[in-house]
């Protein structure tokens, strides 16, 4: 199962080349360009571990993709993403995000079916990369 989260997720992985020319475009728009990895990608998991510090004063997008080789370096088998932030007044939110690295096999998740009184049923995702535990989901 492949994980379709942020930007460009439908589409087949992004080769060096045109991460690094999304890199460019933030850079560009003068978004500060951050990494962060994990190893459970569920939906909900907003907060994925930093990567080294944002990047606010690179202007080059070739800086940035030194520290995304690092980082698919030290962790080859984890989700990798890049958040680019806008910190101008009004937005100061993520502008852009996508995934640049993933597991080799990536588990999926499992849709648990629950029934209340009154024949109401409610929906949870599980995700099965947390049926062991962090550090070992794969």
């Amino acid at each position: 199962m492949r994980i379709t989260q942020g930007t460009f997720s439908f589409l087949p992985d992004l080769t060096r080349e045109q991460i690094a020319a999304q890199v460019s475009y933030c850079l560009d728009k003068d978004w500060a360009v951050g990494i962060e990895y994990t190893d459970d990608p569920h939906p909900r998991n907003l907060y994925w571990e930093m990567y080294g510090n944002p990047m606010f004063d690179i202007k080059d997008a070739e800086g940035v993709m030194i520290e995304v080789d690092r980082a698919i370096a030290e962790h080859p088998n984890e989700y990798i993403k890049i958040n680019a932030f806008d910190a101008s007044h009004g937005w100061e939110s993520i502008r852009l995000s996508f995934i640049v690295n993933r597991p080799k096999e990536e588990p999926g998740f499992r849709l648990q079916r629950t029934e209340f009184e009154g024949r109401k049923i409610r929906y949870t995702t599980h995700s099965y990369a947390t049926d062991a535990p962090s550090g070992n989901r794969y």
